[in-house]
């Protein structure tokens, strides 16, 4: 097994997302704490997002793998962003290896899961459960399911925000919901754009995702919607009080959404399509980190 296929199967560029998931979810227990008194643990936290970031890894390679086992990725046109890391079609890992890789991955989140269920209860289990089933169940079962982009909005959305969050209080709260609500509906953006190229290939294995089901445009229209979501979801929750008004800075990202929005609609010229979808991750990456700033100075200030 070859260490430079190991870094590439496990895409370490896409786990930035996982960190800033943790991140906020920290940020949001660390602000109620400054201001009502509830329980926050630094050690918590760092232990927490790293169980986040083996997580993500364990995604990324099960999918490889699975998506290798079926066919697809010899099928599909590789950008930075979709048809996979390319790590098990070139050769610098085989099917077995990814196999067991993602296998030592989730072993090592095991032991982290049992830890943070002794000292904060077992509610942390229906979320472990939940994140599991995710996990194994995403490529070879949900992608098949007509609406699967559903699931990376929980999974790797709302899911990671409470779990941070819980590790510190030991219960989940509406004030937590509401801030992971953000998350859900960009990670769910994040793979809605990234499977606009690999539709083609997609359907010969059978899977049907938005823009399989609804055609190239009106996944797009569900793209913008959900963006557009986003920021009356921020602008709301300020203006009912649940989010502290430090989170308006992610607004502050608005003129790339629109370019983002209107790039969307441009899905059959790649040579425009590719900047959109980095945009888009970097829009995504952004909203989050701005969101973490937000709760992180309304606990100070």
């Amino acid at each position: 097994m070859k260490f430079q296929g190991i870094v590439t199967v496990i895409r370490v560029p896409f786990l930035i997302l996982a960190l800033i998931l943790g991140i906020l979810g920290t940020a949001v227990a660390w602000y109620e704490s400054k201001r009502f008194g509830t329980p926050f643990h630094a050690g918590y936290a760092l232990l927490a997002t790293f169980g986040l970031l083996v997580a993500h890894a364990a995604v990324n390679i099960f999918n490889d793998y699975f998506d290798c086992r079926s066919g697809l990725d010899y099928k599909t046109r590789r950008t930075p962003f979709s048809g996979g890391s390319g790590a098990i079609p070139s050769g610098m890992l085989t099917l077995r290896e990814a196999l067991w890789l993602g296998i030592l991955c989730f072993a090592f989140i095991i032991p982290i899961g049992v830890f943070f269920t002794v000292v904060k209860g077992w509610m942390l289990v229906p979320l472990l459960v939940l994140a599991t089933l995710l996990i194994v169940l995403y490529t070879p079962v949900i992608l098949k399911m007509g609406y699967p982009e559903w699931s990376p909005g929980l999974g790797l959305g709302i899911l990671p925000v409470l779990g941070s969050y819980f590790v510190h209080v030991g219960e989940y709260t509406l004030s937590a919901f509401i801030a992971s609500m953000p998350s859900y509906f960009l990670v769910h953006n994040l793979l809605l754009l990234n499977e606009f190229p690999d539709v083609d290939a997609d359907i010969t294995i059978g899977r049907r995702t938005l823009p399989i089901v609804l055609g190239r445009k009106g996944a797009a229209v569900v793209f913008s919607l959900f963006l557009i979501l986003v920021y009356f979801w921020i602008a709301g929750a300020v203006i009912l009080g649940t989010m502290p008004a430090w989170t308006l800075l992610a607004l502050l990202t608005l003129p790339i959404a629109v370019q983002v929005i209107r790039g969307a609609f441009r899905y059959d010229d790649m040579d425009v399509f590719l900047p959109v979808m980095m945009k888009n991750v970097l829009l995504i990456l952004s909203i989050q980190a701005l969101l973490a700033a937000g709760y992180i100075l309304g606990g100070i200030f």
